[in-house]
């Protein structure tokens, strides 16, 4: 099982942000997901918000934010980086700039969030990329078709928001064998609520195909060797 962790991009700087990266991959971390800071990241912690706004408040130039995604790719050929974006970010990019800058860099894998249709996510299938969609505990029937229906892995909530559970599928074995029941053969990776190692052993367990770290690690920003030792442990549960 891969060990996805997530990186607040050009919090403090980018070019922190690449030595974190590296800090990362060092530790262990297989796959990295990458944001673009948003100028409205309604759907964030307050934690991530936060970043997001200090960092855009070091720049808010989306160009070197680029620049900085494309040395991170240069610097780690092997590490599958996720890229993270509102479509609010995509649109102020420019659509036409943004396709281009994926395919010139290898970015293939898109979290894409805060859509206000289908239409930029099909135009994005239709270029070749492809976009995750994000699956809650309780399987709503839009999100498991929206998820059999797009071409990026699924991503899907690990734990439940207090007793919101499918009737079918009370536990994320079950939420998982459900999404493969519908013909998903894509990664399905979870998040949301991951924070220990024994998290990271229960997603495995139910048969993920990988696990998101968020809060547990950015909080050690800062603290290289604490940083490293907590990325060593939850790799140890992969």
């Amino acid at each position: 099982m891969k060990l996805i962790c997530y990186l607040s991009n050009g919090y403090p700087t980018i070019q922190a942000s690449l030595q974190i990266a590296q800090q990362y991959v060092d530790a262990g971390c297989d796959v990295i997901e990458v944001d673009f800071p948003g100028r409205d990241p309604y759907l964030e912690s307050d934690l991530i918000s936060m970043r997001m706004k200090q960092a855009l408040e070091a720049c808010d130039d989306y160009e070197a934010y680029m620049d900085g995604m494309a040395e991170m790719r240069r610097r780690l050929p092997d590490t599958l980086l996720l890229l993270m974006l509102y479509e609010d970010t995509l649109l102020e990019i420019g659509y036409d700039r943004f396709v281009a800058f994926c395919h010139q860099n290898s970015f293939a894998d898109l979290i894409l969030v805060g859509l206000k249709d289908d239409d930029v996510k099909r135009r994005l299938i239709a270029d070749g990329l492809k976009v995750s969609c994000y699956v809650q505990y309780d399987l709503p029937e839009e999100e498991v078709a929206q998820a059999v229906s797009s071409n990026g892995f699924v991503y899907m909530q690990a734990k439940p928001m207090g007793s919101r559970r499918h009737p079918a599928c009370p536990d994320l074995a079950d939420c998982i064998s459900y999404l493969r029941a519908q013909g998903i053969d894509r990664p399905i990776y979870c998040g949301v609520g991951v924070h220990s190692p024994a998290d990271v052993d229960m997603v495995k367990a139910a048969g993920a195909d990988g696990a998101f770290i968020g809060s547990a690690i950015l909080k050690l920003h800062g603290d290289a060797p604490a940083l490293a030792r907590e990325i060593q442990a939850f790799k140890k549960c992969c």
